[in-house]
């Protein structure tokens, strides 16, 4: 399967980021001595599941990838760049029928969890595999990260959960559905046509029942599908890292910090031996 990186972000004034990132995407943040995605292009080459990898967003001379790449510019927003990773793909791989979307944000994860995700999306063969993490493993491995969840205040019935950031979609579900797209987008940028959406995909009874804890995940990712014609798979994944990124300045330190834990770099190794 190919991969597409977004990596195009590039924090504004206002965001909690901007003082580490001046400017410059966030993508090339520094952890343990790397750009935050060379740790995610290191386990896309590592895994034995990716072949090929667009990514989108940064400079070529920041990353390296020992695999075939394609390098595209950014786009000016997340969604358009997805559309254009997905169409690459498709250029370059006529006969592929999913891809891998990864975030460049998610330095913790390994070639073993990319492989994972790939594996169950192949055995699923659905439009979207939408990878999840409950609320009790993320906080049990990272305490205190503030992960957003999507029912934040309200519960479902069965679980709560955050989404993963390495999800597989069948390509047309991406390159076919601009109006859908585009639709998210505008969802975006602003508050009240967000909420339209919600009530769109969900339906008033959906959305009540969600806020009541009277409704179970299944039900849930129906209703979207009926209301989206897509065929939609939630996987719970057990590596909590696939949902751990940095969009905030205390994840950034978290994942410094667990990164460095995870792999000294020469100058930790030296003081340890004082």
């Amino acid at each position: 399967m190919d991969a597409v990186v977004i990596a195009g972000g590039i924090p504004e004034p206002d965001d909690p980021l901007y003082r580490y990132t001046l400017g410059k995407p966030k993508a090339l943040l520094d952890i343990c001595g790397k750009p935050m995605i060379q740790w995610v292009l290191d386990a896309l080459v590592g895994a034995k599941t990716i072949d090929q990898i667009v990514i989108v967003g940064p400079p070529e001379t920041e990353t390296t990838c020992s695999k075939r790449n394609f390098l595209l510019p950014n786009q000016g927003s997340l969604l358009e760049n997805v559309r254009v990773g997905f169409k690459k793909v498709a250029e370059i791989n006529p006969t592929a029928r999913y891809a891998l979307l990864v975030t460049s944000d998610i330095p913790a994860i390994t070639p073993e969890m990319v492989d994972w995700v790939v594996h169950v999306a192949n055995e699923a063969d659905q439009d979207v595999c939408y990878t999840i993490v409950t609320r009790q493993d993320l906080e049990a491995r990272y305490p205190g990260s503030k992960r957003p969840f999507p029912f934040e205040g309200t519960r479902l019935r069965d679980m709560d959960f955050c989404g993963g950031l390495i999800n597989a979609f069948r390509i047309t579900a991406i390159t076919e559905n601009y109006k859908l797209l585009d639709r998210l987008a505008e969802g975006r940028r602003d508050l009240l046509k967000k909420i339209g959406i919600i009530i769109h995909y969900l339906g008033y009874s959906t959305l009540f029942s969600v806020m009541f804890g009277t409704i179970d995940s299944d039900r849930v990712v129906k209703r979207i599908a009926q209301r989206t014609g897509l065929r939609i798979r939630p996987i719970v994944c057990p590596y909590v890292e696939i949902a751990m990124d940095v969009d905030r300045p205390n994840q950034l330190d978290m994942l410094r910090k667990d990164m460095e834990q995870r792999h000294p770099t020469k100058h930790s190794q030296s003081s340890n031996e004082h």
